[in-house]
């Protein structure tokens, strides 16, 4: 039965400990008050931190709810404890190193990839991606040392190469890397002239903007290193760009212009060193030619005069003989000692060969050629031929004339 049935004569205790009701005195059976109840809730656990308890409660039933006051609170610090050492796991990837920082001081070690455990709200862990490559864009008007505008965009790309100063050393690195590049950029450009930097100079640029750059990093201790600098564009302002442009192209011109020249001198000069060489080698040749003849000619003077000193009359006929035949020898004219007379027959053969060729060319004939051995055949036949009428013409002379019977 129930503790608050009627009937029960208030035999049964109710369950919050009370002899005769939670909130009520007397012989009647109601339920407890919500407030009574609240309060009897408030002053037990005042009695358990030190306070003290209600003056309606008895002793043991003060003892009891102590007790499950204590065993609930040891159940809620278990709990949490566990969440906390929860809470420390964490996973650092291959690509990143972890700092810590236990209440604000920096720790020795550099938490390497794995899984990592360290106490929540005493170690503050910091995971820096070493290993990915950034990049930060930038574009400005600069002044050139020769006074000219120019307008330069170029991208910085930078890795975290040592994560215990990019978290300590710098509160923001990369607000430190603008400023630095900046300044690098505006350095440079300031010392090189405009020409410089809008045509070949960009790669130079580039690489003194990196040297820069990297110098006030280390000096910084950010712990960042800039590995490429790239210029993207540099360009004159857009009011006298088509002043630029067309001086570009005049400069191309020339260096096309220059360029042909070039390869025509490296034609024409190689030829003439040959032409030259070839002119000098024939030069030699003939002088050594001459020179060889002269020699020649001066050693056979000398065995003729030794010849002429032993028989000089065969020897001054054989030399005028061998002057006729060289002076009579490309001669076309043919002489022939007539027998029986003191005249000397002369044949033309240049002009017979002459006038056998135009008859030749009329019954379509190219041309008459006669070498040396057809020259003495023909000659000696005309030798024949005179001969013979000579002959005739004696033997007609020598006859006796007859009379008439």
């Amino acid at each position: 039965m129930a503790w608050n049935e009627p009937g029960n004569n208030g035999k049964d205790k109710d369950p919050w400990g009370s002899g005769g009701g939670g909130g009520r005195r007397g012989d009647d059976q109601g339920p407890p008050d919500i407030d009574e109840l609240i309060k009897n809730l408030g002053k037990k656990f005042n009695g358990l931190f030190g306070g003290k308890g209600g003056s309606g409660s008895s002793g043991s039933g003060s003892g009891g709810g102590a007790g499950a006051s204590a065993g609930l609170l040891g159940g809620l610090v278990v709990l949490a404890v566990v969440v906390w050492a929860a809470m420390g796991f964490y996973t650092v990837d291959e690509a990143e190193r972890g700092v810590v920082l236990r209440f604000g001081e920096l720790r020795d070690e550099v938490v390497m990839p794995g899984l990592r455990w360290n106490p929540p709200l005493i170690d503050d862990v910091q995971k820096v991606n070493v290993s990915r490559v950034n990049t930060r864009s930038y574009s400005n008007d600069m002044l050139t040392t020769d006074e000219n505008i120019v307008t330069v965009s170029l991208s910085v790309q930078y890795i975290v190469q040592d994560p215990v100063q990019y978290v300590v050393r710098v509160r923001d690195p990369q607000s430190g890397l603008d400023q630095a590049v900046e300044s690098a950029i505006r350095h440079v450009v300031g010392g090189t002239t405009m020409d410089r930097v809008l045509t070949q100079g960009r790669a130079d640029v580039a690489a003194e903007v990196r040297e820069r750059a990297q110098s006030y990093m280390e000096n910084y201790q950010t712990g960042i290193m800039v590995t490429q600098v790239n210029v993207e564009n540099a360009q004159p302002p857009v009011a006298v760009q088509g002043a630029f442009d067309d001086v570009i192209r005049a400069r191309e011109d020339e260096q096309r212009v220059q360029n042909q020249a070039l390869a025509y001198a490296n034609r024409v000069i190689p030829e003439a060193r040959g032409e030259a060489q070839r002119i000098i080698e024939q030069a030699n040749a003939y002088r050594d030619e001459v020179v060889a003849r002269a020699e020649g000619e001066a050693y056979r003077f000398e065995q003729l005069l030794t010849e002429y000193r032993v028989s000089p009359e065969v020897t001054r006929e054989r030399i005028y003989i061998d002057a006729i035949q060289e002076v009579l020898r490309n001669s076309s004219k043919v002489l022939i000692d007539v027998e029986g007379g003191n005249n000397m027959m002369f044949l033309p053969l240049d002009r017979m060969m002459q006038q056998a060729g135009t008859g030749a060319m009329g019954n379509n004939v190219t041309s008459l050629q006669l070498n040396n051995q057809q020259l003495r055949e023909l000659a000696d036949q005309v030798s024949r031929e005179l001969s013979a009428q000579s002959t005739t013409d004696r033997s007609r002379t020598q006859m006796p004339a007859r009379g008439p019977r």
